[in-house]
Formats: structure tokens, C-alpha cells, sequence
């Protein structure tokens, strides 16, 4: 071997390559925050039901075991409330979907002008500072209480993020970039489509993070008000804080909870798996 031919991990000074940690080591790390959050939480529900509350006060808040034990093993409890959980998922999905059209839609109109932007963005700006608890009546009143009405509610929550987000993104594009395209006599649409979205893809990536969980917000709010028809678990949630079921409502909240964070994890590792291949793993 010459020393033309010899590796060049071997001269002084010349980092070594990175090694690639085992995917379980990887899922390791990731999962010992969640539980160590669990542990923490179980740990002062448990301190709050016996060392706070006295003991003929424990039903507010009865321990973990208690809550979560009879409710489970009530059939006649769960498979309702399963049912609901899924009605609401499926109006979540459909309003996070329409969001996501209308707010990158809504946010390339803005983009490529001046007064564009300046004439649509403050009614983006509007939508999203009304109390979203002031216009579920008139949703209600106009579209009804079934599942269109409960849908607009989640759009309506869920779309400034993608709005707000997606624009910055198609913004971010340097002015080098544009100078460059520019000097080759680009057409508006390949500036848009091969400039401006390949920027804007880590913030429509984050919009979308950020809007689903908006979205499941959105349908919780919308099954709590809008009680015609067929209960979602928003529904549920209302009905048990009114009969003061605890152990009912508090596996509610747990499942509720539970799907806010599963909707949440998938489009985080969605944005990580796409936006870390598209920037070659440099940037996240």
C-alpha cells in the first residue's frame, strides 16, 4: 500500500467516523424520560390521594389502582367510552387534514406578494385570537351539532399553526438562493416548487406537529359543547363530571391524554424521519 492509498482516518487531526448506536440503546433513551414522567406523576397522584386528601374525601381523587382498576374491568364502562375515543379520532383526523390543505394553501397565496400577505394575514391574525369557546354556539347554531360542526371547530383551532408556520418557511429561502434563480430566469412556479417549499419543509413539518395536537383539542372542545348525536370523548367527559363517575372520568382523561400524545409522537418521528433525510441528518 502507497501512501496515496493509505486511509485518511489514520493522519492526525482527522476525526474519526461516527458510529452508530444500536437501535435499541436508541429507543432506550427515548422511552426513559417517558416512564421516569409516569413514575413522577403516579408518585404524587398516590401522595395527594393518601397524605392529602382525608379519607372520606378520597373519592375526588382516588389512587391510580382504584381509578384505572374499575374502570377497566367494567366492559359496560369501556367499550363506550372506546367507541367515543374513536368517533373523536376520526373527526381530529379529518379537521387536522382539512387544516393542513387550506393553511400551506392560504399561506403560498401570502407568499408570493407583498399585498397579498398584507391583505390576508391579518384575518389568519383574527381567526386565531377569537376564543375559539365564543364561536362553538354559532358553529353550532349554523352547521348543526354532528360531526361537519365538530370538524370546522378542530380547523378552525388547527390552522394558524400551519398558516403562520408554512409562510415563514417559504420566506426562509436566502436572498442568494432567490438571486441565483433570478439569474437563471426562473419562472414563478419553479421558484415556488423548487426553491420556496424545499426551504419551507422543516417549518411546514413543525406547523403540522404543532397542529395536531390543536387538533385533538379542537374535537375534545367541540364533544364537550356540542352533545346531539352520537358522543365523542369529549362528550363522555362532560357526562362524567356531572355524575361525578371519578374513576370513569379519570380514565377518560388518561385515554384522552393517551391518544393526544400518540397523535403527537407520530408526526414528531414523521417530521424527524423527513426532515432529518432531507437535510442529510445535519440540522435535527
Amino acid at each position: 500500500m502507497t501512501i496515496l492509498e493509505a486511509p485518511v482516518t489514520g493522519l492526525p487531526g482527522t476525526p474519526a467516523p461516527p458510529t452508530r448506536r444500536p437501535w435499541w440503546r436508541t429507543a432506550l433513551a427515548r422511552a426513559v424520560p417517558i416512564v421516569a414522567a409516569l413514575a413522577g406523576i403516579a408518585v404524587v397522584w398516590y401522595a395527594v390521594s393518601y397524605l392529602v386528601l382525608p379519607a372520606d374525601q378520597r373519592f375526588l381523587l382516588p389512587p391510580p389502582h382504584e381509578a384505572f382498576g374499575s374502570a377497566l374491568a367494567n366492559p359496560a364502562l369501556m367499550g363506550p367510552m372506546l367507541e367515543a375515543l374513536a368517533r373523536s379520532a376520526g373527526v381530529a383526523m379529518v379537521g387536522l387534514a382539512i387544516a393542513v390543505v387550506l393553511g400551506i394553501g392560504y399561506a403560498t397565496v401570502m407568499s408570493q406578494s407583498g399585498w397579498a400577505e398584507r391583505i390576508l394575514y391579518p384575518y389568519a391574525v383574527i381567526l386565531q385570537t377569537i376564543p375559539i369557546l365564543a364561536l362553538v354556539p354559532l358553529i353550532g347554531i349554523w352547521l348543526g351539532y354532528a360531526f361537519t360542526a365538530r370538524v370546522v371547530v378542530c380547523v378552525i383551532i388547527a390552522l394558524f399553526p400551519m398558516i403562520s408556520n408554512t409562510l415563514f418557511g417559504l420566506q426562509s429561502a436566502s436572498p442568494a438562493a432567490h438571486d441565483l434563480f433570478s439569474l437563471n430566469r426562473a419562472s414563478r412556479w419553479q421558484r415556488l416548487a423548487k426553491l420556496q417549499f424545499p426551504a419551507a419543509v422543516p417549518s411546514i413539518f413543525t406547523g403540522l406537529r404543532n397542529a395536531s395536537g390543536l387538533s385533538v383539542i379542537g374535537v375534545i372542545v367541540a364533544d364537550f359543547y356540542f352533545q346531539q348525536g352520537a358522543p365523542g370523548i369529549g362528550g363522555l367527559l362532560r357526562t362524567y363530571t356531572l355524575r361525578l363517575q371519578m374513576e370513569a372520568l379519570l380514565t377518560a382523561v388518561a385515554l384522552t391524554a393517551l391518544f393526544g400524545v400518540i397523535v403527537f409522537s407520530i408526526f414528531a418521528a414523521l417530521d424527524k424521519a423527513v426532515v432529518g433525510r432531507w437535510y442529510g441528518g445535519h440540522t435535527r
